[in-house]
């Protein structure tokens, strides 16, 4: 599922090709895309017409379109395979094609915006948005480690109250958002800290420390695209990212830890897998 990283370098082209562009028409072509749009697929495509689409924003793993004076955002979540394209009109549909909108308007009027989702286990919705431009939705969501008004004392102090383990912590969107599997465990490598060690026992200095690894590697992460580990996570132009190729722990099962040499691990975690060094990373006594 895409992360932070994924999901801003979609926000970013986006901000090129359909900020401030008007709707000319949108159509839905499979109804499941707007399954969380409640009042369905007519209404959907009724509200968007005519509008134009403010700068697109994000918090952690969530994007959206803000709809300029209407107090209303299309809010995006892609799932395991949503892809927003930017595509000319001329472009064969593709064969997952959920969503088509096209605009008046624009730097490329002859382009539209396509939602294509092979799982459709994403979609797009409209709400409303808070005084803070956040579709209500997701107001409870935390500010992400790469948002300036990310506060670390708090976070910190978050953590001691939450008596979890780290890498639950950081895959609590309510305490801090964006970090998935793969990038949880990439900062833990960094920063040395086994995945199951309990927060309670992380000093400020500690947690600043982990929070310094979450971003960079994120923004490693965004400097070459993303992830991709399969053709389903792109950009609105289709090309995938390739910081798959610099990951020093997830998916590097058995292969020699880059630090100490020690053989990567994986261990069946929470429905997913967490990859850890056992030299670098101990163990706590329980879990050892």
């Amino acid at each position: 599922m895409p992360e932070l990283p994924e999901v801003e370098v979609v926000r970013r082209g986006l901000l090129r090709w359909v900020a401030h562009r008007t709707v000319a028409d949108a159509e839905v072509l499979h109804p499941r895309a707007v399954r969380r749009h409640l009042a369905g697929p007519d209404d959907f495509t009724h509200r968007l017409r005519g509008h134009r689409m403010g700068t697109p924003s994000r918090r952690g793993k969530y994007l959206w379109l803000p709809l300029e004076d209407t107090g209303q955002a299309v809010l995006a979540h892609l799932g395991m395979s949503g892809q927003l394209l930017v595509q000319p009109h001329s472009a064969p549909d593709e064969k997952h094609l959920r969503v088509r909108v096209r605009f008046t308007d624009g730097p490329a009027g002859d382009t539209e915006l396509r939602f294509v989702d092979q799982r459709t286990f994403g979609g797009l919705s409209l709400h409303d948005t808070t005084p803070d431009g956040l579709p209500d939705v997701i107001a409870h969501i935390a500010r992400d480690p790469l948002d300036p008004l990310f506060d670390e004392d708090a976070f910190h102090r978050a953590l001691r109250r939450k008596r979890t383990t780290v890498k639950r912590a950081l895959l609590d969107q309510s305490l801090i958002s964006g970090v998935g599997n793969i990038y949880a465990d990439e900062a833990l490598w960094r920063a040395r800290i086994h995945y199951e060690r309990p927060t309670a026992t992380l000093t400020r200095p500690r947690t600043l420390v982990l929070l310094g690894h979450v971003r960079d590697v994120m923004n490693a992460a965004l400097a070459v695209g993303g992830t991709s580990f399969d053709s389903l996570y792109v950009n609105v132009n289709g090309e995938s990212g390739y910081f798959d190729r610099s990951l020093d722990a997830y998916g590097r099962e058995g292969l020699p830890c880059r630090r100490c040499g020690t053989p990567i691990r994986r261990r069946p975690w929470m429905n997913r897998s967490s990859y850890y060094c056992p030299r670098c990373q101990r163990a706590p006594r329980a879990v050892s």
